[in-house]
């Protein structure tokens, strides 16, 4: 069991994070994990945005790139995000809105594999189904690897991925009905994402299910019963992410959850998941909170960690892992 040795201090101002914490995760993780892995950990550094260490960088590479379908458009408006996350991405509507055209650029320039993302329609969907067509023939003929953000997906969009022959289907599951209806915007509850991972899983869509870690203003309050939900489910791998306040927000003076609250949800991930690749994503805050949940992530003996503290490399390396940097989305490998 994940036990706090020091009393929490937590400080935040704006969105930096001071904190002042000792907390251990059991031996177990490390054991499970060397028991069905091998001595390797995946650092991923995909071109949402730059990378430079001592280690390693992706400034000058364009292997992985994401596209918003909806530009800055999102009809949900979410509590935590605003649109603002989508403001990385290449906007298709800028690009002549041929999402196959785009690829053959992208392609042409060493691109290797894309992120199909978008705002979501007022069901909780990313309008996808349109693009299907493009997105066939950019895995048929430029052979690039496939990711899609989908929302919370309909059958026949889930069918229609199924016969894209996918890399992948990211999907965010929530497990609480305030989450949902207060931060989403969506009158939906925890079963219609099951039912989105039983369409899936029909239609043999690899699945990558995200949870947020704090998703309800900060507070852990549903991600224990949506790790019950995707346990039912297999998935292809497994992301875990910590809320980041974002400026011009609602919850941009949001502190994100406990520390020790999210190391102990790392170990229940890792033990109630022995066999599935688990990963730290990109979405965490910055500083000494990051460097930490970086540290606790390697502990509990997950698989992969996208845009790794400095630190953090070395730290893997002293427990006996192999560092491989990737400049692609989790899980993705060339």
């Amino acid at each position: 069991m994940l036990v706090k040795s020091m009393t929490e201090q937590l400080l935040f101002s704006g969105n930096d994070l001071t904190l002042n914490t000792a907390i251990t995760i059991s031996p177990e993780c490390t054991t499970i994990r060397r028991e069905n892995f091998p001595a390797e950990i995946i650092f991923h550094t995909p071109g949402f945005r730059g990378y430079q260490t001592s280690e390693h960088d992706n400034l000058k590479e364009a292997e992985f790139i994401s596209v918003s379908i909806t530009g800055t458009s999102c009809a949900l408006k979410c509590e935590h995000c605003n649109t603002r996350e989508l403001r990385g991405m290449l906007d298709l509507s800028r690009h002549n809105g041929s999402l196959y055209d785009l690829c053959v650029s992208l392609a042409e320039k060493g691109t290797k594999g894309v992120l199909i993302s978008g705002g979501s329609d007022r069901d909780g969907k990313v309008p996808v189904l349109r693009h299907v067509p493009d997105i066939v023939r950019i895995r048929r003929e430029l052979g690039l690897t496939v990711r899609v953000h989908v929302g919370l997906p309909d059958e026949e969009t889930c069918a229609a991925l199924g016969e894209a022959d996918i890399d992948g289907a990211m999907i965010d599951i929530i497990g609480h009905n305030d989450t949902i209806r207060e931060v989403y915007h969506l009158d939906k509850d925890p079963e219609d994402y099951e039912e989105a991972l039983v369409w899936l899983e029909k239609f043999h869509v690899p699945v990558v299910p995200h949870i947020v870690l704090g998703l309800h203003f900060g507070k852990i309050l549903g991600e224990a019963n949506a790790l019950d939900i995707i346990s039912r489910h297999p998935p292809k791998l497994l992301v875990l992410v910590v809320l980041v306040p974002i400026s011009k927000t609602a919850m941009a003076k949001v502190i994100p959850p406990p520390i020790d609250e999210v190391g102990a949800f790392f170990e229940k991930t890792r033990i109630m998941f022995p066999s599935t690749p688990v990963m730290l994503g990109c979405a965490r805050p910055l500083g000494k909170y990051k460097s930490q949940i970086d540290h606790l992530a390697v502990d509990a003996g997950f698989n992969g960690i996208a845009y790794p503290a400095r630190d953090v490399v070395e730290y893997a390396r002293l427990k006996g892992l192999r560092p491989e940097f990737m400049n692609a989305c989790c899980g993705i490998t060339w």
